[in-house]
């Protein structure tokens, strides 16, 4: 590693802000959802009437439609004779009203429009179309729910809001009122009477309309909706002959005009609209993103698993077995890099010294650490070990020291945390002899996995990372041969330059090259390696952050790979295009989604939202019992996967969050190190045993 680069590392800090940025948008958007799920009668929908206690007061059972409350003083008013007050309720809507509107216009007849305030607030332009058309306008409240059956915070909220909304769309504050879910003054009781007091109070006139046996020619308020059967009556009534006016509720009561809304609440009408545009637009958007994401998350499950099944069938040209295929026996050179790794040094270089391979060259690159790491490799009597030490400069730099020593055409590169069963290296070097194939990604396997953090993470290397390889195999694009267990042709290696400092994910941005090398990248499912993984969130959250981060820099560095021609660029177009989709699009949306998924069964439909998840877990649960299978490993541990996709889901959602936005603030980490208590070969049961040192000269 350049001085430079170790100045920018060192320089480097985790950014912060991000954070509080998503803590932002995420309440705001469940506020947005919520917003809108009252709206549409989703949330505290008050939906139903209450049963009438109390009838009305006889002075309004006897009295006209339209009320003015003043204290404990009731007044009602009624149309004159032959005076028609046409009303209707619920607007705007955008295949109703406008014919409303044309059957007024054809009739030279004028209405009183009571419109919902969520409506007017999606279709102002309807608003104003009512408007120019000299019609009047009064609230429906906000929703339409039953004010009766409403909270009086909740009942106030439903006028101010519509109040807002009618400010914005037609610049007027009414004060006509219509209770929704009521008709005639008798249905202003019991708890409805109570509300449309409270109403009044806020200067609201209350209109209501006649009872069905009054006649045209005395003078009524018909009442009608935004519906087929009701633009049918209002026509039936407007050709009838016994009524001279059809016109507004102020107008044949000679009330006075609608006062033009002030400014201030203008401008809070704009704001309503736009948050009402916004959480419309959210919730349509999401419903799609849902049903995309859902789709391709299954489609992802299909292919993995039908290319699993392909994997597993096929004869392969690169596998070891094939008639014209010969065995490899060559030497092997091991690289160790090593920092701060005293607690699974020993159990590593042990694990690989009881190789069923006996040609190795072992080298441990102690990479400045500060403990006992070189020491304990120094001490083990075995003449195929040779440790080097080297200030602290990062993995890679560690790689190429070793690179740079490596006597043998093989190298396999390990991480210092992990143990190799006996004959993995040989089944790991069988790809090569092809000699197409420049590199084998190993098959690494949790070990120490008896908590639930380590069973989780058990499920996602075999279901996730190990399913993952078999596709890509089969694809022809792998992306990524582990730090834990890889082998490569040392000319390959050196073709491209050797491990690259440039990303912190080394082997990525390495398997990446090769590729565009013309190299072939094979997976070698029977060679085993036992890894340790971290056992805490915090050391968990760092390990994948570093991984996701180092990715996102391989995929841009490589980003011309898919448009270059041959092996290179069938990799670059497959590789990188499920990457940018599988790996970061869907995890940058999924929080939003398991948002929107919680809000379906929370409010929506509870059965049918429930169903779905339930129905994606139980196919998740089959495709990772037969990643299970096909990894030899108890099925038993699929008990813990319905947590994973609650807990440790979300986590490496938020991972990939931090890496995106820290790549677009120009941010750069450093390596950091894990806690390691030695416990790779944990699920073997025992230690490995020490083999006897090799005599022969490497």
């Amino acid at each position: 590693m350049s001085r430079q680069t170790r100045g920018r590392h060192a320089r480097s800090r985790d950014p912060r802000a991000h954070w509080l940025l998503l803590c932002l948008v995420l309440p705001a958007m469940f506020a947005a959802l919520l917003f809108e799920g009252w709206t549409n009668h989703e949330v505290d929908a008050a939906k139903s009437r209450r049963d009438c206690t109390r009838p009305v007061p006889e002075a309004v059972a006897e009295g006209g439609p339209v009320l003015r409350i003043d204290g404990g003083r009731v007044k009602s008013s009624a149309m004159p004779a032959r005076t028609v007050g046409l009303t209707f309720d619920g607007g705007p809507d955008p295949v109703w009203t406008p014919r409303l509107l044309a059957l007024l216009r054809e009739h030279r007849a004028h209405a009183t429009f009571f419109l919902s305030g969520a409506k007017a607030a999606q279709h102002p332009e309807l608003v104003r179309r009512i408007r120019a058309a000299g019609h009047e306008i009064g609230s429906n409240a906000y929703t339409g729910a039953d004010l009766g059956a409403s909270s009086s915070v909740r009942a106030r909220m439903e006028l101010t809001l519509t109040r807002k909304a009618l400010a914005h769309s037609a610049g007027t504050h009414t004060r006509l009122l219509r209770m929704p879910q009521t008709t005639t003054v008798d249905t202003l009781c019991g708890a409805e009477w109570k509300a449309a007091r409270r109403a009044a109070a806020d200067g609201y006139l209350l209109v209501a309309a006649d009872r069905a046996s009054r006649k045209p020619a005395q003078g009524v308020i018909r009442q009608y909706s935004h519906t087929d059967l009701a633009y049918h009556e209002a026509r039936k009534l407007l050709d009838s002959r016994h009524v001279d006016r059809f016109t507004t509720v102020s107008a044949g009561l000679r009330l006075p005009p609608a006062e033009p809304a002030s400014t201030v609440e203008k401008w809070e009408g704009t704001a309503l609209v736009w948050v009402k545009r916004i959480g419309h637009a959210f919730v349509r958007g999401m419903a799609w993103v849902l049903g995309v994401a859902g789709v391709l998350g299954l489609l992802r499950l299909l292919l993995l698993v039908l290319f699993a099944r392909t994997h597993v069938r096929r004869l392969t040209r690169f596998r070891p077995g094939s008639p014209w295929l010969r065995e490899v026996h060559e030497p092997v050179t091991v690289l160790i890099p090593a920092y701060n790794e005293e607690a699974g040094i020993e159990s590593t270089i042990h694990s690989l010294l009881a190789s069923t391979h006996p040609h190795l060259q072992i080298i441990v690159i102690d990479d400045g650490s500060t403990d006992r790491t070189a020491d304990l490799a120094t001490w083990i009597n075995d003449p195929r070990v040779q440790v080097l030490r080297q200030p602290n400069a990062g993995k890679a730099a560690a790689l190429n020291t070793g690179l740079a020593h490596a006597g043998y055409d093989i190298v396999v590169m390990v991480d210092a945390d992990t143990v190799f069963e006996p004959d993995a290296i040989y089944r790991l070097i069988q790809p090569l002899a092809h000699p197409a194939v420049g590199a084998v990604s190993g098959n690494t396997k949790v070990g120490n996995r008896r908590r639930l953090l380590g069973r989780w993470q058990h499920l996602e290397y075999v279901f996730g990372f190990n399913l993952d390889r078999r596709m890509f195999e089969v694809l022809e694009c792998m992306p990524t041969v582990p730090g834990a267990i890889g082998a490569f042709r040392r000319d390959a290696l050196m073709g491209v330059g050797g491990v690259s400092e440039d990303t912190l994910a080394e082997d990525t941005d390495l398997t990446m090259a090769l590729w565009r090398a013309g190299w072939r990248v094979v997976y070698e499912e029977s060679a085993v390696a036992w890894t340790e993984v971290p056992s805490s969130l915090g050391q968990l959250w760092r390990q994948r952050y570093r991984w996701c981060f180092g990715t996102l820099q391989a995929m841009w560095k490589h980003r011309r790979a898919a448009v270059e021609l041959g092996p290179a660029g069938r990799f670059g177009r497959r590789a990188l295009s499920y990457l940018t989709l599988f790996q970061v699009v869907l995890p940058l949306i999924a929080p939003i989604v398991d948002l929107f998924a919680l809000y379906g069964v929370l409010f929506l439909d509870p059965v049918r939202s429930t169903g779905v998840w339930i129905g994606f877990l139980v196919v998740q649960l089959l495709a990772a019992g037969y990643a299970l299978r096909l990894d030899g490993e108890r099925m038993r541990t699929l008990w813990a996967m319905p947590f994973q996709l609650l807990v440790y889901r979300q986590l490496m959602y938020l991972v990939v969050i931090q890496s995106v936005v820290a790549i677009l603030l120009g941010s750069r980490l450093t390596w950091g190190r894990m806690r390691r208590s030695g416990t790779a070969a944990q699920h073997l049961g025992q230690r490995l045993p020490q083999p006897e040192p090799e005599l022969t000269a490497r």
